[in-house]
C-alpha cells in the first residue's frame, strides 16, 4: 500500500470530522487508551475491523477466565470487555466498527493524519494509536487428514460457549496458558478431560499448572502428539502416539480443542512506514512510533523489556495518550496528576 495515495481536499474536513485522537483497535488496551483519552478530555474514534469491540478476546475467547488482571482474582474476557466499555462509554467515544484501515498519511505540518478505511471512506485525527493486537490470526492446525473436514463438528481451536462441553468427553492439545487456561476452567462442565503435549515441558504459568495437576480432574500425557482423527459425521476417537516410545493409544472423544496458537500478521499496518521487528512496531518510551503523532500500543509493539501481558498494554496506553495530549495541547502537562484528584 503506497501512503502518498491518500488524495483528499484537506481545506474541506470539518471540525465535526477530525478528532483529538483516533485509536485502531478495540482490545482490552485499545479500550483503556480510548477511556484514559477521555479522561484527558480528548475528543476520541475507535475504529475496530470486527463486528463488535473487544478484540481476541471477544472474536476468540469470550467465556475465557482471565487471572492477571489486577483487581480481580479471575474474571471472564467478555466481563472484562463489557467493563472497559463501560468505562471508556462515560466519555462518549465514536465507535466505527467492520472499519478496515487499509492506508495511514501524517501531514506533519498541519497536525494532521488522514486514514483510508477499505470502503473508501477517509477519518481524520490529530493523532493516532495504533493498538491492534497481533493483527489478524489463523489458527496453527497440525498435519492431520480431516481435520478441516471435522472443525466445527468435533474439533476446535477457541471456545466461544463453554456449555458446549457439558458432559463431553474432551482432549486438549497443547503445553501453553491456553491448554491449561481451559483445562482448568472447563473441568466443571467436560465428563472428562486429557491433555496431550509433546514434552514434559510446558508454557504455561506455574500456579495454573500446579492447579490442574492438583485438580485430579485432568490427565496429563507428556510425550505425547495426535495422529489421527476418526468419526462420520463428526468427531469420535483420535490416535496419539508417544513420539519417544512411537506406542500409540486411540481415545473415544466428543471434542478436541487444539490450543497450539495463532499465526498472525499485521496486514496493510507493515506498509505504512514504520520500523518493524517482524510483525511488531518499533516504538520509543513514549510510545511514539517512527512517523510523527502515531503511537502504538499494546501487543503489536516491541521495546527493550516489553511483556505482551494486558497489564503492560494499559500500561503504554496511558503512556501514549498522556503524550498525544502534550503534542497537540502544549499547555497540557504530560503527567496530569491521579485521577483521584480529579472530578468527574
Amino acid at each position: 500500500m503506497d501512503t502518498e495515495k491518500i488524495t483528499v481536499d484537506i481545506e474541506n474536513i470539518s471540525e465535526d470530522e477530525l478528532y483529538d485522537i483516533a485509536i485502531i483497535g478495540s482490545g482490552p488496551v485499545g479500550l483503556y487508551a480510548a477511556y484514559y483519552a477521555g479522561l484527558r478530555k480528548m475528543r476520541v474514534k475507535v475504529i475496530e475491523s470486527l463486528s463488535e469491540l473487544g478484540g481476541q478476546l471477544t472474536a476468540l475467547y469470550p467465556e475465557k477466565y482471565l487471572y492477571d488482571v489486577p483487581g480481580f482474582p479471575k474474571i471472564g474476557a467478555k466481563d472484562l470487555v463489557a467493563s472497559l466499555v463501560e468505562q471508556m462509554s462515560q466519555y462518549n467515544p465514536t465507535i466505527e466498527v467492520e472499519t478496515q484501515i487499509v492506508n495511514l498519511q501524517v501531514h506533519e505540518d498541519l497536525g494532521l493524519v488522514i486514514m483510508e478505511a477499505e470502503d473508501g471512506k477517509h477519518h481524520y485525527a490529530k493523532t493516532v494509536i495504533i493498538a491492534a493486537g497481533s493483527g489478524a490470526f489463523t489458527p496453527r492446525k497440525p498435519k492431520l487428514a480431516q481435520i478441516d473436514k471435522f472443525e466445527g463438528a468435533g474439533v476446535h481451536f477457541s471456545v466461544r460457549n463453554k456449555a458446549q462441553f457439558e458432559g463431553k468427553r474432551l482432549v486438549i492439545a497443547g503445553g501453553g496458558d491456553s491448554a491449561f487456561d481451559w483445562a482448568r476452567d472447563l473441568g466443571e462442565n467436560a465428563e472428562s478431560i486429557t491433555l496431550i503435549h509433546r514434552s514434559d515441558k510446558f508454557r504455561a504459568h506455574e500456579d495454573t499448572i500446579e492447579k490442574v495437576i492438583d485438580s485430579g480432574n485432568v490427565e496429563i500425557l507428556t510425550y505425547h502428539e495426535l495422529k489421527a482423527l476418526h468419526g462420520s459425521g463428526s468427531l469420535e476417537k483420535v490416535t496419539i502416539y508417544n513420539n519417544k516410545t512411537l506406542a500409540e493409544k486411540t481415545l473415544e472423544v466428543d471434542d478436541l480443542l487444539i490450543t497450539m496458537g495463532f499465526v498472525s500478521s499485521i496486514g496493510p499496518i507493515a506498509q505504512w512506514g514504520f520500523e518493524l521487528s517482524g510483525n511488531s512496531i518499533i516504538v520509543n518510551e513514549k510510545m511514539e512510533t517512527t512517523l510523527p503523532y502515531v503511537y502504538a500500543v499494546g501487543d503489536i509493539v516491541t521495546y527493550p523489556g516489553k511483556l505482551k501481558l494486558i497489564v503492560s498494554g494499559f500500561s503504554d496506553a496511558a503512556t501514549a495518550v498522556n503524550y498525544a495530549k502534550a503534542a497537540i495541547d502544549p499547555s497540557a502537562k504530560v503527567f496530569p496528576g491521579h485521577s483521584s484528584n480529579q472530578s468527574h
